[in-house]
């Protein structure tokens, strides 16, 4: 289980847990995070898909598994003992997300986040919050209850 300051943000200032997938790094409101975890450490049970890889419990709590590895990057390597696993609350249930690794959690003021550039609602990306950047590092900010809601649609369409 990996360890994360729980000081409190100074005020105004913005809270992510930032993690890696495919070589970029990535961040969500820290807000949403549970608890952190390895793949290995997890109680798993029922099948495994491509991007759902099953449904595991936590504290007693039964949540899918999605494998942002695979979503982000088709040729994703199988989850071994040291990939990270951060389980989130969304606005809909509890889910586990497979990463590449968590890195830290980032205090960012709203001015340091800007918009990506291409990136528009129109064009489905209204999952991007934007880019922030602080102390030389640049992370891709993510909303993870709408980029969440759009892999269920997605899923419930391939299903029909």
């Amino acid at each position: 289980m990996h360890t994360i300051s729980t000081q409190s943000a100074p005020v105004g200032k913005l809270e992510f847990l930032s993690f890696q997938l495919g070589g970029m790094e990535y961040g969500v409101d820290f807000c949403k995070v549970k608890e952190l975890l390895t793949f290995q450490s997890l109680e798993r049970f029922a099948s495994e898909g491509t991007i759902v890889k099953g449904v595991a419990v936590s504290r007693g709590v039964i949540m899918p598994l999605v494998d942002m590895r695979v979503a982000f990057n088709e040729r994703a390597a199988s989850p071994g003992p040291m990939t990270d696993v951060i389980i989130l609350q969304l606005s809909s249930c509890v889910m586990g997300m497979l990463v590449d690794g968590v890195t830290d959690v980032v205090r960012m003021y709203p001015d340091q986040i800007t918009p990506i550039p291409g990136m528009t609602r129109e064009n489905g990306c209204d999952y991007l919050m934007g880019l922030g950047e602080t102390d030389g590092r640049r992370l891709i900010l993510v909303d993870i209850d709408k980029l969440m809601s759009i892999r269920r649609e997605t899923v419930a369409q391939q299903a029909a």
